[in-house]
């Protein structure tokens, strides 16, 4: 924990941006397939009900393995007293004789026990959430993040709920250099966090990962797309010695290709005004719009179709993942400097 700032102030924190009042909620429901959001919205709750009482007795099931009579026995009057936490995962895997009874008693919760229920979201099990949301639960979304703009976001927060501060290019230099799994994310801003004096730069963090983010499959796409042929085979030849997966490999050349595409067909423009309109950050627009010159509407077109191609090969299982990344930036090399003498 770093200077001046309070375990409990951070626990306040936390509950607050989770959506989840410090006061324990009678009834809690948590909708979203990201885990580590789902988690987080979970442990809040229970750590609430903890601090109104530190013996409350927390009990865990899965939605489709509990019947109907076993959670009215749960959640009917104690004897004894005391809070209890019932947390319910998997809700969308529930019996409808389950689900029946978990509404019912949602009607007329207990004040001393706090009901928690995860649930994927989606059609399956959709009468449990809309019953509870109508009961009066409190809702959290906990629903994986879509694109940069979005985990760009939650990187900046991560660091500002916790006392620290991290500008957009910062962010954007930590997602480069660790990937895009969020339990991953949440980690690497943990340890900056702990190791630093909260006060992130992109130097900060090119110093920490600094080797990591020059094998990632965005600098092979970042080379690849200025036809930087040497460069982008390096990094690549590189990134698979050390380990690196060639799926998101594949996966950053394609996507930036269609990002430059993106931004060469919304034309000239100031990046912060085209962020809006073209859903992702400004710093990635100022860089794509760098990236564009040298590029022709033709070109990028044959470039889509070979991150197409190579995406299939990587994905599909292909005998040598390594050979098809080889030939996409040759391709995606080859499409910038033919389609740009058409």
């Amino acid at each position: 924990m770093r200077a001046g700032v309070s375990r409990t102030e951070v626990s306040d924190q936390r509950a607050k941006i989770l959506g989840v009042n410090s006061a324990p909620p009678s009834l809690l429901l948590v909708v979203g397939d990201e885990e580590l959001l789902a988690a987080r919205a979970v442990a809040a709750a229970v750590e609430a009900a903890r601090a109104a009482e530190p013996g409350a007795d927390v009990r865990e099931y899965e939605g489709g393995q509990l019947a109907a009579g076993e959670v009215a026995e749960m959640l009917s009057p104690s004897l004894f007293g005391g809070r209890r936490v019932l947390v319910i995962r998997s809700g969308q895997d529930a019996r409808k004789d389950l689900i029946t009874a978990l509404l019912a008693y949602a009607k007329n919760p207990d004040p001393d026990v706090t009901l928690i229920v995860t649930h994927l979201g989606g059609a399956k099990g959709k009468a449990l959430t809309d019953g509870l949301k109508s009961a009066g639960a409190t809702v959290v979304a906990a629903a994986k993040l879509k694109g940069d703009r979005e985990r760009t976001a939650f990187v900046r927060d991560e660091f500002r709920r916790n006392g620290g501060r991290c500008d957009e290019p910062a962010a954007a230099a930590l997602l480069q250099a660790v990937g895009t799994d969020l339990r991953e994310i949440a980690a690497a801003c943990s340890q900056l966090l702990a190791d630093t004096d909260g006060k992130i730069t992109p130097a900060v963090v090119a110093r920490y990962y600094k080797g990591r983010a020059e094998v990632s499959g965005f600098a092979v796409a970042d080379a690849a797309m200025i036809g930087d042929v040497p460069a982008a085979l390096e990094a690549l030849r590189w990134a698979l010695h050390v380990g690196v997966d060639p799926v998101p490999i594949a996966d950053a050349i394609a996507d930036g290709v269609r990002t430059v595409a993106r931004v060469a067909s919304a034309g000239r423009g100031n990046p912060y005004q085209m962020a809006s309109s073209l859903g992702m950050p400004a710093w990635k627009i100022q860089k794509a719009q760098e990236r564009a010159r040298g590029w022709s509407p033709e070109g990028l077109v044959d470039a889509m179709r070979a991150a197409a191609e190579c995406n299939a090969a990587v994905k599909g299982g292909g005998e040598d993942r390594g050979y098809a990344l080889e030939q996409a930036v040759f391709a995606v090399a080859e499409a910038r400097r033919s389609g740009g003498s058409r």
